[in-house]
Protein backbone atom coordinates (compact mmCIF):
# COMPACT_ATOMS: atom_id res chain seq x y z
CA UNK A 1 0.00 0.00 0.00
CA UNK A 2 1.26 2.98 -1.10
CA UNK A 3 1.91 5.95 1.57
CA UNK A 4 0.66 9.73 0.02
CA UNK A 5 3.28 11.97 0.04
CA UNK A 6 2.52 15.28 2.27
CA UNK A 7 2.53 18.46 0.08
CA UNK A 8 4.88 20.81 1.02
CA UNK A 9 4.50 24.62 1.86
CA UNK A 10 7.11 27.28 1.03
CA UNK A 11 7.49 30.70 3.27
CA UNK A 12 8.07 33.93 0.43
CA UNK A 13 9.59 37.05 1.68
CA UNK A 14 9.51 39.38 -1.51
CA UNK A 15 11.27 43.21 -1.58
CA UNK A 16 8.75 46.21 -2.03
CA UNK A 17 10.14 46.49 -6.29
CA UNK A 18 9.72 42.70 -6.50
CA UNK A 19 6.65 42.77 -4.92
CA UNK A 20 5.29 45.67 -7.14
CA UNK A 21 6.87 44.31 -10.45
CA UNK A 22 6.11 40.71 -9.97
CA UNK A 23 2.30 40.56 -8.14
CA UNK A 24 4.12 38.43 -5.73
CA UNK A 25 1.23 38.89 -3.37
CA UNK A 26 -1.51 37.41 -6.29
CA UNK A 27 0.57 34.84 -7.73
CA UNK A 28 1.21 33.55 -4.26
CA UNK A 29 -2.70 33.90 -3.26
CA UNK A 30 -3.33 31.61 -6.30
CA UNK A 31 -1.17 28.89 -5.29
CA UNK A 32 -2.15 28.54 -1.10
CA UNK A 33 -1.52 24.87 -0.43
CA UNK A 34 2.40 25.78 -2.06
CA UNK A 35 2.88 28.98 -0.84
CA UNK A 36 2.39 31.70 2.21
CA UNK A 37 3.73 35.00 3.53
CA UNK A 38 6.91 34.64 6.05
CA UNK A 39 5.90 35.23 9.62
CA UNK A 40 9.48 36.74 10.39
CA UNK A 41 9.59 33.96 13.37
CA UNK A 42 12.04 32.03 10.40
CA UNK A 43 13.70 32.59 7.73
CA UNK A 44 12.11 32.24 4.87
CA UNK A 45 12.01 29.38 2.44
CA UNK A 46 11.76 31.86 -0.66
CA UNK A 47 13.42 34.99 -1.51
CA UNK A 48 11.76 37.12 -4.22
CA UNK A 49 14.05 40.43 -5.58
CA UNK A 50 13.70 43.07 -8.72
CA UNK A 51 16.04 41.80 -11.46
CA UNK A 52 17.32 45.66 -11.37
CA UNK A 53 21.27 45.81 -11.92
CA UNK A 54 23.23 44.46 -9.37
CA UNK A 55 20.54 41.36 -8.94
CA UNK A 56 23.22 38.31 -8.92
CA UNK A 57 24.74 40.12 -6.12
CA UNK A 58 21.28 40.35 -4.42
CA UNK A 59 20.67 36.85 -5.26
CA UNK A 60 24.16 35.50 -4.38
CA UNK A 61 23.52 36.86 -1.18
CA UNK A 62 19.90 35.56 -0.44
CA UNK A 63 22.27 32.05 -1.67
CA UNK A 64 24.71 32.51 1.02
CA UNK A 65 21.94 33.59 3.53
CA UNK A 66 19.79 29.81 3.02
CA UNK A 67 17.22 30.55 1.02
CA UNK A 68 16.20 27.46 -0.84
CA UNK A 69 14.88 29.12 -3.98
CA UNK A 70 14.95 32.38 -5.19
CA UNK A 71 12.81 34.42 -7.82
CA UNK A 72 14.04 37.25 -9.79
CA UNK A 73 10.96 39.78 -11.52
CA UNK A 74 12.35 41.08 -14.76
CA UNK A 75 16.35 40.47 -14.31
CA UNK A 76 18.42 42.80 -16.52
CA UNK A 77 21.25 42.00 -18.24
CA UNK A 78 24.00 40.37 -16.14
CA UNK A 79 26.75 37.56 -15.63
CA UNK A 80 25.48 34.60 -13.81
CA UNK A 81 28.64 32.53 -13.93
CA UNK A 82 29.31 33.35 -10.18
CA UNK A 83 25.83 32.82 -9.20
CA UNK A 84 25.17 29.48 -11.10
CA UNK A 85 28.04 28.25 -9.60
CA UNK A 86 26.73 29.34 -5.72
CA UNK A 87 23.22 28.25 -6.49
CA UNK A 88 24.88 24.69 -8.16
CA UNK A 89 27.07 24.09 -4.56
CA UNK A 90 23.91 25.36 -2.16
CA UNK A 91 21.28 23.58 -4.50
CA UNK A 92 19.40 26.56 -4.60
CA UNK A 93 16.79 26.81 -7.08
CA UNK A 94 16.55 30.27 -8.54
CA UNK A 95 13.66 31.25 -11.37
CA UNK A 96 13.57 33.81 -13.57
CA UNK A 97 10.20 35.75 -13.77
CA UNK A 98 10.36 37.46 -17.22
CA UNK A 99 7.38 39.77 -18.49
CA UNK A 100 6.67 37.93 -21.33
CA UNK A 101 9.59 34.87 -22.20
CA UNK A 102 7.83 33.31 -18.67
CA UNK A 103 4.68 32.74 -20.53
CA UNK A 104 3.27 29.14 -20.54
CA UNK A 105 2.54 29.06 -24.09
CA UNK A 106 5.75 30.21 -24.82
CA UNK A 107 7.06 26.35 -24.40
CA UNK A 108 4.91 25.33 -27.14
CA UNK A 109 5.62 28.07 -29.79
CA UNK A 110 9.50 27.24 -28.72
CA UNK A 111 8.90 23.60 -30.36
CA UNK A 112 6.69 24.81 -33.14
CA UNK A 113 9.31 27.61 -34.13
CA UNK A 114 12.56 25.22 -33.77
CA UNK A 115 10.79 22.39 -35.63
CA UNK A 116 10.90 24.72 -38.38
CA UNK A 117 14.00 26.93 -38.21
CA UNK A 118 16.23 25.69 -41.39
CA UNK A 119 12.95 26.68 -43.81
CA UNK A 120 12.59 30.19 -41.35
CA UNK A 121 12.31 32.90 -44.66
CA UNK A 122 11.94 36.17 -42.16
CA UNK A 123 10.75 36.72 -37.94
CA UNK A 124 9.01 39.93 -37.56
CA UNK A 125 8.23 40.89 -33.82
CA UNK A 126 6.67 44.16 -32.45
CA UNK A 127 6.46 44.86 -28.32
CA UNK A 128 3.69 47.54 -27.42
CA UNK A 129 4.54 48.77 -24.07
CA UNK A 130 2.51 52.22 -22.47
CA UNK A 131 3.49 55.60 -22.42
CA UNK A 132 6.46 56.05 -19.71
CA UNK A 133 7.70 52.79 -20.30
CA UNK A 134 11.85 52.84 -20.88
CA UNK A 135 12.15 51.89 -24.12
CA UNK A 136 15.45 49.84 -23.44
CA UNK A 137 14.05 47.93 -20.54
CA UNK A 138 11.08 47.67 -23.64
CA UNK A 139 13.71 46.00 -25.75
CA UNK A 140 15.59 44.05 -23.31
CA UNK A 141 11.85 42.11 -22.46
CA UNK A 142 11.21 41.99 -26.27
CA UNK A 143 14.90 40.54 -26.71
CA UNK A 144 14.13 37.69 -23.76
CA UNK A 145 11.32 36.37 -25.70
CA UNK A 146 12.36 36.32 -28.87
CA UNK A 147 15.74 34.19 -27.92
CA UNK A 148 13.63 32.42 -25.58
CA UNK A 149 11.36 31.17 -29.00
CA UNK A 150 13.95 31.50 -32.10
CA UNK A 151 17.39 30.22 -29.94
CA UNK A 152 20.48 33.17 -30.18
CA UNK A 153 20.37 35.74 -32.87
CA UNK A 154 23.21 36.91 -35.06
CA UNK A 155 24.13 40.61 -36.38
CA UNK A 156 21.69 42.04 -33.53
CA UNK A 157 22.04 45.84 -34.13
CA UNK A 158 19.48 49.06 -33.22
CA UNK A 159 18.70 50.97 -35.97
CA UNK A 160 16.54 53.76 -34.49
CA UNK A 161 16.12 54.15 -30.90
CA UNK A 162 13.69 57.00 -28.65
CA UNK A 163 11.55 57.75 -26.33
CA UNK A 164 8.58 56.16 -28.43
CA UNK A 165 10.02 52.94 -29.08
CA UNK A 166 12.95 51.63 -31.24
CA UNK A 167 13.55 49.57 -34.63
CA UNK A 168 16.23 46.91 -34.24
CA UNK A 169 17.68 43.74 -37.03
CA UNK A 170 19.26 40.80 -36.66
CA UNK A 171 19.34 37.16 -38.01
CA UNK A 172 18.25 34.03 -37.49
CA UNK A 173 21.05 30.55 -37.00
CA UNK A 174 20.06 29.88 -40.77
CA UNK A 175 20.38 33.52 -42.09
CA UNK A 176 16.72 34.40 -42.36
CA UNK A 177 16.32 38.42 -41.33
CA UNK A 178 14.74 39.22 -38.13
CA UNK A 179 12.55 42.95 -37.79
CA UNK A 180 12.10 43.74 -34.50
CA UNK A 181 10.06 46.98 -33.49
CA UNK A 182 8.80 48.40 -30.03
CA UNK A 183 6.22 50.93 -30.07
CA UNK A 184 5.81 53.01 -26.57
CA UNK A 185 1.78 53.94 -26.61
CA UNK A 186 -1.49 53.85 -24.55
CA UNK A 187 -2.96 53.54 -28.32
CA UNK A 188 -2.47 49.66 -27.95
CA UNK A 189 -2.52 46.91 -25.45
CA UNK A 190 0.82 46.31 -23.97
CA UNK A 191 2.04 42.84 -25.38
CA UNK A 192 4.39 41.20 -27.74
CA UNK A 193 4.02 39.36 -30.92
CA UNK A 194 5.95 37.35 -32.90
CA UNK A 195 5.50 35.72 -36.29
CA UNK A 196 7.53 33.22 -38.41
CA UNK A 197 7.45 33.08 -41.75
CA UNK A 198 8.33 29.86 -44.13
CA UNK A 199 7.82 28.97 -47.24
CA UNK A 200 4.28 27.16 -46.53
CA UNK A 201 3.19 28.57 -43.42
CA UNK A 202 4.57 29.77 -40.07
CA UNK A 203 4.26 30.20 -36.45
CA UNK A 204 2.17 33.09 -34.61
CA UNK A 205 2.83 34.27 -31.31
CA UNK A 206 0.60 36.75 -29.21
CA UNK A 207 1.77 37.27 -25.52
CA UNK A 208 0.21 39.39 -23.27
CA UNK A 209 1.12 41.74 -20.47
CA UNK A 210 1.23 39.10 -17.29
CA UNK A 211 -1.42 40.71 -15.48
CA UNK A 212 -4.26 40.76 -18.26
CA UNK A 213 -6.77 38.76 -18.12
CA UNK A 214 -6.35 37.06 -21.00
CA UNK A 215 -4.18 34.40 -22.67
CA UNK A 216 -1.46 33.96 -24.80
CA UNK A 217 -2.20 32.02 -28.40
CA UNK A 218 -0.14 30.26 -30.60
CA UNK A 219 -1.13 29.53 -34.12
CA UNK A 220 0.54 27.14 -36.25
CA UNK A 221 0.34 27.15 -40.05
CA UNK A 222 0.92 24.60 -42.80
CA UNK A 223 -0.05 22.81 -45.70
CA UNK A 224 -2.21 21.10 -43.66
CA UNK A 225 -3.88 24.21 -42.35
CA UNK A 226 -3.81 26.42 -39.45
CA UNK A 227 -3.68 24.90 -35.92
CA UNK A 228 -4.58 26.96 -32.70
CA UNK A 229 -2.20 25.28 -29.78
CA UNK A 230 -3.68 24.80 -26.28
CA UNK A 231 -5.06 28.02 -24.76
CA UNK A 232 -3.55 28.05 -21.28
CA UNK A 233 -5.38 30.26 -18.78
CA UNK A 234 -2.40 31.46 -16.50
CA UNK A 235 -0.46 34.25 -16.34
CA UNK A 236 3.54 34.42 -16.56
CA UNK A 237 3.49 35.31 -12.88
CA UNK A 238 1.78 32.26 -11.83
CA UNK A 239 3.72 29.68 -14.21
CA UNK A 240 6.93 31.06 -12.58
CA UNK A 241 5.82 30.28 -9.01
CA UNK A 242 4.46 26.64 -10.24
CA UNK A 243 7.64 26.12 -11.89
CA UNK A 244 9.49 27.32 -8.55
CA UNK A 245 7.58 24.77 -6.72
CA UNK A 246 8.07 21.88 -9.04
CA UNK A 247 11.75 22.25 -8.43
CA UNK A 248 11.44 22.46 -5.05
CA UNK A 249 9.95 19.24 -4.41
CA UNK A 250 11.95 17.26 -6.64
CA UNK A 251 15.12 19.13 -5.29
CA UNK A 252 16.22 20.16 -8.65
CA UNK A 253 18.31 23.24 -10.05
CA UNK A 254 16.35 24.97 -12.65
CA UNK A 255 18.38 25.79 -16.35
CA UNK A 256 16.93 29.55 -16.07
CA UNK A 257 20.75 31.21 -15.51
CA UNK A 258 22.22 29.01 -17.89
CA UNK A 259 19.28 30.00 -20.83
CA UNK A 260 19.63 33.39 -19.54
CA UNK A 261 23.02 33.77 -20.44
CA UNK A 262 22.28 33.71 -24.21
CA UNK A 263 19.96 36.60 -23.65
CA UNK A 264 22.50 38.80 -21.64
CA UNK A 265 25.08 37.72 -24.51
CA UNK A 266 23.29 39.03 -27.38
CA UNK A 267 21.97 42.37 -25.09
CA UNK A 268 25.46 42.90 -23.69
CA UNK A 269 26.68 42.73 -28.17
CA UNK A 270 23.51 45.24 -28.68
CA UNK A 271 24.87 47.48 -26.30
CA UNK A 272 28.18 47.94 -27.65
CA UNK A 273 27.10 48.39 -30.92
CA UNK A 274 24.97 51.23 -29.90
CA UNK A 275 27.40 53.23 -28.22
Amino acid sequence: MSVPVEAQHYTVQATPAAQEAGAVALAVASLPESFGPATGENPPHVQVIAGQPGWTVEAAKAVTAGARGIVVVNPAAENTDSLQAAAQQSGTAVVLDQRWASNPAIEGAEDAVRSMAGRSALLDTVATAPVGADSGELLADHLAVVVRVAGPLGNLRVLARGPHGYTATAVLANGAPVALQGIVTSARPAGVHVAVLTDDGGVSVTLPEPLAAWPATVRVTGPQGELLLPTIYESAHRATWRRLKEHLDAGTIPSDLHSFAVLSDSITALTQTHR
